[in-house]
């Protein structure tokens, strides 16, 4: 595992972290609509980072895409639900067109995760010593 994947493994985990304090404040503050779905997303996507991260030791996927679907999900996060948060708390946007602009880094995230798992795994994976050995079944 890499210094990326474990920046990554963490930062998931820190997406369902967020996503539960969310859906505990949004509770508590009323016509936090915007709130809920940004929790909801950050609750979502956290176990699909964490399974990417994990998807990239089996050597079933390819790797490197794996790795960049993982990070498009945690930039996309970032600003769809950092907006959102930002809006509901503060009344003020994260900048201006964050939520779809994260919003398409999530889809293509998702896109890439799906091209992932059709690549060949060892398609243009790195120098021999650095790839991971396809797991058969």
């Amino acid at each position: 595992m890499t210094g990326l994947d474990r920046a990554l493994l963490a930062l998931g985990a820190l997406a369902g972290l967020l996503g539960v304090a969310a859906s505990a404040a949004a509770a508590h503050i009323p016509g936090a609509d915007s709130l809920k779905t940004a929790a909801q997303f950050l609750l979502f996507h956290a176990p699909a980072i964490i399974a990417l991260v994990a998807l990239t030791a089996t050597g079933i996927t390819h790797r490197l895409t794996t790795r960049i679907a993982a990070a498009a999900l945690v930039i996309g996060l970032a600003l769809f639900s950092g907006d959102l948060s930002l809006r509901a708390l503060r009344g003020i946007p994260l900048f201006p067109m964050a939520a779809p602009t994260g919003g398409m880094v999530l889809m293509a995230g998702w896109l890439l995760a799906g091209l992932a798992a059709v690549v060949p795994p060892g398609a243009r994976q790195g120098p021999p010593d650095q790839q991971t050995p396809a797991i058969r079944s």
